[in-house]
């Protein structure tokens, strides 16, 4: 007894330890940054940053909330954001009500989860969703950010098999009152699964915002970028690709360390802000949505 005693203490130790690693392994780098945005030039230029701001100014944020580029883009995402997510949302809500259904019931239905399933393992590939979004006249338009990744096949699968643990009697006893499928799917479904809501809802704000390889891809216009991309084409750029841009506003700070940090900084604030009102939510939802009993 007391053995056993002894080995649960050591491998708690253990995975406390695991755990407390892979945290710092998160919040270190991001602790870095944001000293780095906060510290002078000539301390970031001889690489003596750690964790503490050195030469403490404010000068990054100012030059950057000055940039017209830099508000242009956040717009952008958030007119992404506030179109993209409800959208995608929707779209899971009902598609995964019907899906939800025995075979007896909808007897197609395990065609269609299986069409959806093979849309999340393959897909046709980059140049040819780029020619068909060409041709839909999507290119350099507020939809192509947008439109293509309104079905939200990973989050419709977690609806599912949450939609799938609510007791069949609730409808049975809806649909002898008289209510349709929209008004069992809206006033029993919907309120009994916001655990579940809530959990894709952050994937799909998160999704959105972090995106940046489409608008890097659909935008031919900088001035139509999102906030990541425009980040992305900053991070990216070395010394030697500095004079492409030289005289364009919208990369005046691609050299100052400083500036691109801050930038980082101020482009994670809206997550962080999001995430605690759906944390509660998040890992409730993840797991009674991922296991069907």
């Amino acid at each position: 007894m007391i053995i056993r005693k002894k080995r649960v203490s050591i491998l708690t130790i253990i995975n406390i330890t695991i755990l407390i690693s892979l945290a710092l392994l998160c919040v270190l780098p991001f602790a870095n940054m944001l000293a780095m945005s906060f510290s002078s030039k000539e301390a970031i230029d001889e690489g003596i940053i750690t964790f503490f701001p050195l030469g403490l100014n404010v000068d990054a944020y100012k030059y950057i909330l000055s940039k017209d580029a830099f508000w242009q883009s956040l717009k952008i995402s958030l007119i992404r954001v506030a179109f993209g997510v409800p959208l995608n949302v929707i779209i899971a809500i009902i598609t995964a009500y019907p899906l939800a259904k025995e075979s007896k019931k909808f007897k197609t239905r395990t065609i269609y989860v299986w069409i959806l399933f093979f849309t999340l393992l393959f897909s046709g590939g980059i140049i040819p969703w780029y020619f068909l979004l060409h041709k839909l006249n999507m290119l350099n338009n507020m939809s192509a950010l947008i439109l293509p990744g309104a079905v939200p096949v990973f989050s419709i699968i977690i609806l599912i098999n949450f939609f799938r643990r609510i007791p069949k009697e609730l409808e049975e006893a809806a649909i002898m009152d008289g209510a349709n499928h929209w008004q069992i799917l809206f006033k029993i479904y919907v309120p009994l699964s916001v655990a579940s809501i809530a959990t894709i809802t952050l994937f799909s704000l998160v999704w959105h915002w972090n995106s940046w390889f489409d608008g890097m891809l659909l935008m031919h216009d900088p001035s139509k970028y999102p906030l990541q991309t425009y980040l992305q084409q900053i991070l990216i750029e070395t010394d030697t690709s500095l004079n492409q841009y030289k005289g364009n506003p919208e990369f005046s700070f691609l050299g100052n360390k400083s500036a691109r940090a801050a930038g980082v900084i101020i482009s994670i604030i809206p997550i962080v802000i999001a995430f605690p009102f759906v944390q509660r939510h998040f890992k409730k939802g993840l797991v009674l949505g991922s296991v069907k009993e």
